[in-house]
């Protein structure tokens, strides 16, 4: 059975499910491969507008299968590597996917499965939803997902949360900055739907153009260097098609016909 399902509406949302619900939506190395094959073709379709990921089931994800786990123990370090660095090429496709995307969280999300959280745009948890970096009570460490993790929450959360292993809240989770919004588990897709419209008003490719400005400009000085590129952005983007249509909509109070 295949590991998602995938959906797309007319709107351009593409709906992925995470679909292993009698393993807790835990991740292995085939389910990796697939939602990496996945993206790579959503990144690529211009009718995919924003990108939504949820999971079949009472939980979100458990993170990485014990089983998969267990079996990569036995084999070396090189093989070990090359497995971990295809794990890492999932969060960096999820983190980089050059559309917005949206975490639907609904239950539990350990380990791995709250990396996944982390590199998304958009995060929103019912009030059931629970949150644990678990890695450490296995023997193990959240080193995959840990930059994703720390910009999210920060590396003070991070020290507790990463050594403890306790679980947290939706709510809790929401304060450190993991969600952005928790509401009634009925109230998710409404939820959604709000979201939904304003994304899918704004133009695509200033939002590309968005999602690339925040990793450029985050964490760095403000120093001439930034300065300057972030005017060089504008610039740039004023000269666009999508750009002058946006304009001229706001000006002629319409709606604008984004170019594509």
């Amino acid at each position: 059975m295949q590991s998602y399902n995938l959906k797309t509406c007319d709107r351009g949302v593409a709906s992925v499910t995470l679909n292993r619900p009698e393993q807790h939506n835990a991740f292995d190395d085939g389910m990796i491969a697939e939602m990496i094959e996945l993206l790579g073709q959503l990144e690529q379709d211009d009718r995919v507008r924003v990108l939504v990921l949820r999971a079949a089931g009472k939980s979100f994800s458990a993170g990485a299968d014990l089983n998969w786990m267990r079996r990569m123990a036995d084999y070396d370090l090189a093989r070990n590597t090359d497995d971990a660095m295809q794990l890492a090429e999932l969060m960096r496709r999820l983190n980089c996917f050059p559309k917005p995307t949206i975490a639907l969280v609904q239950g539990a999300a350990y380990g791995g499965g709250v990396g996944l959280i982390a590199c998304c745009d958009i995060a929103i948890a019912s009030k059931q939803a629970l949150f644990c970096l678990s890695e450490v009570k296995l023997g193990l460490i959240p080193a995959v997902i840990s930059p994703y993790v720390i910009e999210a929450i920060g590396a003070r959360a991070a020290r507790r949360f990463m050594l403890t292993a306790e679980r947290f809240s939706a709510e809790q989770a929401c304060r450190l900055g993991l969600v952005h919004q928790v509401v009634e588990a009925q109230e998710l897709d409404t939820t959604l739907d709000s979201i939904l419209e304003f994304l899918l008003a704004a133009g695509p490719a200033a939002q590309a153009a968005a999602k690339d400005l925040i990793r450029a400009v985050s964490n760095q000085p403000i120093d001439s260097d930034v300065i300057q590129n972030c005017a060089q952005r504008i610039a740039q983007i004023r000269a666009t098609s999508e750009a002058r249509e946006g304009l001229d909509a706001f000006l002629e109070k319409r709606k604008p016909n984004w170019p594509g």
